[in-house]
């Protein structure tokens, strides 16, 4: 008796370095731009102001870059999924002022510990989210109109929680320390070594899936250059944050990474992967991309819309909540001024496309940085927050310039 044996499916041919440059050159000129545009606004940026105010390069200002721009990155992530739907949350700026008094009005006025304040300002985020969600989805208000409603009234909510003005100061350490205290060095290194390990580990077995289902693998080369660009500026990151800061150490020693830079890793990795492997995930480039084509595919668009509101005001609470830990109070001015302008421009300025189906986690990490880069130049350099503005809004029209460029050269070239 004899047997069949069905022979398994050969991966398909791995392409070369030299083809992996050239798809990726060819994308490009296709109008799929991705990250590029901010990766070389941040490499110019960085190197004019390093060159005009080499402080710009100091251990200590180095930390404040990321201490500064924490909070815009955090609601910057939330404002991803809102944009990829193609709506927009022009809250979200007051919503993270109003979470942040809940949290302080919680820890202080209550007494309550830090972990019930913490609860209460997202579960506050979460239901506002909701609000907003349904109005959109279930009601049929186009979001422009919603959450330009909902950011005239939250400043009207801000004031009643603080008394119309009152300073509610935020005494709990553990609060404080998410944007006031640093990691110890040994922990900033193994931390380092273990994310790097992770990456590392995730895009083999990435890799060796691909290749047990007959699909295009990139070749090692291209993977191990991936994890050696990450350990390499990981590595940099960590070393420059672990220097000594402190004008006096003998009195106080200030170094280390700050605890809020693990807490944008978490949420930017785990953000991520629920964009890229998960079935909501991809129902929401889905509907971003088509609505009417997602429902008759079987999507509960009303759902998703929801669930992006949601999430979007779940992170403008977590914004929130470290603006407050980095003033260490909550006052009228919480979430208002230029946060949602810094926010939305940090999301476009990276990539994410204000006509919805285009972004990623990672544009709101690099397009914080830019607007966080641009602040802390220019103050370095001793420019008034006019010309700040000025510069910000700019690169924010340059960023939403490409996007539509990119999007006409996309379609012109069938790759949309």
């Amino acid at each position: 008796m004899s047997t069949t044996t069905i022979p398994e499916k050969p991966a398909a041919e791995a392409p070369s370095v030299g083809g992996n440059l050239r798809g990726y050159i060819e994308r490009v000129r296709g109008g799929d731009m991705g990250a590029l545009p901010a990766v070389f606004g941040l490499i110019v940026l960085c190197t004019a102001f390093s060159i005009l105010r080499p402080v710009f390069l100091s251990s200590i200002n180095f930390a404040n870059l990321f201490t500064q721009g924490a909070a815009i990155t955090v609601i910057a992530m939330g404002l991803v999924f809102v944009l990829l739907l193609g709506e927009i949350d022009l809250s979200a700026g007051f919503t993270s002022g109003v979470c942040a008094a809940v949290l302080a009005v919680t820890l202080t006025n209550h007494g309550q510990p830090w972990y019930i304040a913490v609860a209460a300002a997202i579960l506050a985020g979460v239901v506002i989210g909701t609000l907003l969600g349904s109005l959109v989805a279930k009601v049929g208000i186009p979001s422009f109109v919603v959450t330009l409603a909902a950011f005239l009234a939250f400043q009207g909510l801000l004031l009643v929680l603080v008394n119309e003005g009152t300073n509610i100061a935020i005494r709990d350490q553990t609060i404080i320390a998410i944007e006031n205290k640093n990691l110890p060095p040994a922990l900033g290194w193994g931390l380092y070594i273990v994310s790097v390990a992770v990456y590392a580990v995730v895009q083999i077995v990435r890799a060796r899936r691909r290749a047990g289902r007959g699909l295009t693998v990139d070749p090692v080369t291209v993977i191990a250059f991936r994890v050696g660009v990450i350990a390499l500026l990981g590595g940099f990151a960590v070393y420059a944050l672990n220097l000594e800061r402190s004008r006096n150490a003998l009195l106080v020693s200030l170094k280390g990474v700050p605890i809020v830079v693990p807490i944008v890793l978490v949420l930017l990795v785990f953000w991520t992967f629920v964009l890229r492997r998960t079935a909501f995930g991809r129902h929401i480039y889905a509907v971003g991309g088509n609505a009417e084509a997602s429902r008759r595919a079987g999507i509960r668009v009303d759902r998703i819309r929801i669930s992006a509101f949601v999430i979007c005001s779940g992170m403008a609470s977590i914004g929130g909540i470290i603006a407050a830990s980095q003033a260490s109070s909550v006052d009228p001015n919480t979430g208002g001024s230029d946060v949602l302008l810094f926010a939305v421009g940090a999301a476009v300025i990276g990539g994410t496309s204000l006509f919805g189906g285009k972004g990623r986690m990672l544009d709101a990490l690099l397009g914080g940085a830019v607007v966080a880069v641009i602040n802390n130049g220019m103050g370095l350099m001793g420019y008034s927050a006019s010309v700040k503005y000025i510069v910000t809004g700019s690169v924010l029209l340059l960023a939403a310039g490409v996007d539509a460029l990119s999007r006409k050269r996309a379609a012109a070239s069938g790759l949309r």
